[in-house]
């Protein structure tokens, strides 16, 4: 934990003394539109918070500005609007919010726990571990990247359907970026400060964000925040045996087809049917019966999805 109170320290522990047994998300990046994965995930982590009578909230990461794809964020919305998704609070943008993580990097930096580095991929090369070549030049951070420094410990946790997972930083991928050389702050360092500010208690998420966990949350322990139980959900595929994803231009969400597509996404999940119905009914069915022993083990979920 940081020495001293970062700027955020003592909102970040009064809410976390105080936060409630279950607070969820779905945090969507707007590089293009929902397809039928987010569904998955979004249903998956709707379901969880309100079978344990917790919050549900919404958070739109788009802290990557250059890749927002023209009218995402607008479809994001719609979709939450067409599947009666009810988040319980106002939904946050988190390119609204550049000066909080900002303010973070600079307490950070002022505890010695973050520095410049001038290292370009090419550089690099194709290692993908940090050696740490900068860490002690002392660079100015204008026009620099910003690493945050790891120690060499096993950062393990046990995720409620994957197992237990672990990983040293030091070891396995090195002092990694929190603000890029563009300015664009990374996304370990946004989703890290978003999940303790809002008191997130639990993370349901897609199964190709597993690797990330250790590194949130070696963040959250500099930044003095309660540790949260993570849910990686197994992913589903197209008929090239690809996640389901933006980038391999998965079907957009038919939002005239509500109550099918998500039917669809609560069989795909392994849960008791439910019947077509309005969408907020049929989410109330769903969350009612919610048994995560029923969700398919793994990482991938079988079957062919668009």
């Amino acid at each position: 934990m940081l020495s001293g109170n970062p700027p955020l320290t003592p909102s970040l522990i009064k809410q976390g003394d105080s936060r409630m047994a279950y607070t969820g998300r779905f945090a969507p990046s707007p590089t293009g539109p929902l397809h039928f994965g987010s569904l998955i995930t979004a249903v998956a982590s709707y379901c969880d918070a309100r079978a344990q009578q917790g919050k549900w909230l919404v958070r739109i990461e788009d802290t990557d500005i250059p890749r927002i794809y023209p009218g995402s964020e607008d479809h994001i919305l719609r979709s939450i609007d067409a599947f009666q998704l009810e988040p319980d609070a106002e939904i946050i943008f988190q390119k609204d919010r550049l000066e909080i993580y900002e303010s973070v990097i600079e307490q950070l930096h002022q505890q010695g726990w973050v520095y410049a580095c001038q290292c370009t991929r090419k550089m690099l090369g194709s290692n993908h571990i940090y050696a740490g070549t900068c860490r002690n030049s002392a660079l100015p951070f204008a026009g620099q990247a910003i690493r945050v420094k790891v120690d060499d410990q096993e950062i393990c946790f046990a995720d409620r359907l994957q197992g237990r997972h672990c990983s040293n930083l030091q070891r396995d991928l090195g002092d990694f970026v929190l603000k890029r050389r563009d300015g664009i702050i990374n996304y370990q360092l946004a989703v890290t400060v978003d999940d303790c500010l809002q008191g997130m208690t639990h993370v349901v998420r897609g199964a190709d964000l597993l690797d990330n966990t250790e590194r949130q949350i070696w963040l959250g322990r500099l930044l003095g925040c309660p540790e949260l139980q993570y849910m990686h959900l197994p992913l589903a595929m197209n008929d090239q045996g690809q996640k389901l994803s933006k980038q391999n231009m998965a079907q957009a969400l038919d939002l005239t087809q509500a109550p099918q597509l998500l039917q669809q996404a609560i069989a795909a999940l392994g849960q008791p049917p439910v019947e077509i119905a309005q969408p907020r009914e049929m989410l109330a069915q769903a969350a009612s019966q919610w048994q995560i022993q029923r969700i398919p083990q793994g990482t991938r979920i079988q079957g062919i999805f668009l």
